[in-house]
């Protein structure tokens, strides 16, 4: 799903905690974050959320249920 912003960060971070598979973030320019690394949550969306640059990013579930935990922080790009 292609996002532009996700809308509570804490809550989105305790979402990704109870995902069984892979869910990552790809920005455009093919850097693929895990996002189930708590290093990468910290460091690599700290990046990306305050690069204005970046105007939306893909975040990809590979597990259909991960996708329906998080789903509901997710602003999408039009």
């Amino acid at each position: 799903m292609r996002v532009k912003q996700i809308k509570d960060i804490d809550a989105f971070f305790k979402a990704l905690a109870t995902c069984q598979g892979r869910v990552e973030l790809i920005t455009d320019d093919k850097d693929v974050l895990n996002l189930a690394s708590k290093l990468t949550q910290f460091i690599g969306l700290t990046r990306v959320f305050s690069n204005p640059e970046i105007e939306s990013y893909e975040i990809v579930c590979y597990n259909g249920e991960d996708y329906q935990k998080i789903k509901e922080y997710l602003v999408p790009a039009e």
